[in-house]
């Protein structure tokens, strides 16, 4: 569905958007694809990997709405990934969080309407299910934007959904390199926050190609929620630093035991399909009903009980520390 096609990705230069890149230079033949975002030196580099004749890259911030605009003229697809991801950063610079994650999320709406986009996916995460933190809070006001801009867009063809999953093995920021780091470090111990604390686990071409089909499957106001493994931090430490021992330093502020994909509060909202929940609007859009339990590809779905959640704690499948590292050997690819 790409192939002659204009896409454009904000935060293009980040873990996720050079995947992405390398993902439709193989698989399509875009007209356009073209990296929106505000580090030159990171555009520079990105260039040296990623020069095919399709390649645009456009220095701006999402921040900058007449920039945003210029950027989408003539763009059919965009893939919202731009965002202040720190949880401890967005805590001492709340100011600066709201104005990406949110007045960008904003921003990135009106301009995909003014220019007629046809279909807007934006990223999200699992800190957005029942946020403690402002970073979580700040993706939650971005999913909400993001499900009633299918009203903003009324008539016009502009359709938006979200995309929710949670850790990503090795990118930028994760646990990954950092327990690679310490492990080749001589006496120095393993610093855990809770012995019981689990994460969703996901590579980064498994996100990339969740995207890709949701584009495909999605009738706009939905959050698309991947089934994916869980990890217990423990058994990351394992496999990571086998023969460290741990230091127990307890949560840090902001950080939950376990994260939420779908809450049990949103349980009357979500639907299960083989591979995948879908958690539908709360609000009627302008265009009339739609049913969410066929996507467009005619995958059926059906609701899950009432009360019930899907969070990393209570997820069916576990990775073993020799999955853990298989994992690992995926993401390097």
């Amino acid at each position: 569905m790409f192939n002659g096609q204009s896409i454009l990705i904000t935060g293009g230069t980040g873990s996720f958007g050079r995947k992405y890149t390398e993902t439709i230079l193989k698989r399509y033949k875009p007209k356009r694809l073209i990296i929106f975002s505000r580090d030159e030196l990171k555009q520079y580099e990105m260039q040296q990997e990623f020069n095919a004749p399709c390649m645009r890259y456009f220095l701006g911030d999402v921040r900058d709405a007449n920039r945003l605009k210029q950027a989408m003229n003539g763009v059919d697809y965009v893939i919202h990934a731009a965002a202040l991801k720190q949880v401890p950063a967005a805590e001492y610079n709340p100011m600066e969080c709201i104005k990406t994650n949110v007045n960008g999320a904003e921003n990135v709406i009106k301009a995909a309407i003014d220019n007629n986009v046809h279909k807007v996916i934006a990223l999200s995460t699992d800190k957005a299910a029942n946020p403690i933190n402002l970073y979580g809070a700040s993706k939650l006001a971005s999913d909400k934007l993001f499900v009633a801009a299918n009203n903003m867009a009324g008539e016009a063809r502009t359709r938006f959904s979200v995309v929710r999953y949670g850790n990503v093995v090795g990118s930028r920021g994760s646990v990954v390199p950092f327990f690679k780091k310490l492990a080749l470090k001589d006496d120095i111990a393993i610093p855990i926050t809770h012995e019981k604390m689990t994460r969703f686990w996901i590579t980064l071409q498994q996100g990339v190609d969740f995207v890709l089909k949701n584009f495909e499957r999605m009738h706009g106001g939905e959050i698309f929620v991947p089934k994916i493994p869980s990890v217990r931090i423990l058994d990351l430490a394992k496999a990571y630093a086998p023969n460290k021992t741990i230091d127990i330093i307890g949560i840090r502020p902001g950080e939950k035991l376990h994260e939420i994909m779908c809450p049990a509060d949103d349980s009357h909202l979500t639907l299960e399909f083989d591979d995948f929940y879908l958690l539908k609007p709360t609000i009627k859009f302008f265009s009339g009903a739609t049913n969410y339990q066929e996507t467009k590809l005619g995958e059926k779905g059906s609701p899950v009980d009432m009360g019930e959640e899907y969070h990393s704690g209570n997820n069916p499948h576990f990775l073993s520390v020799e999955e853990i590292l298989e994992f690992d050997k995926l993401a390097s690819l």
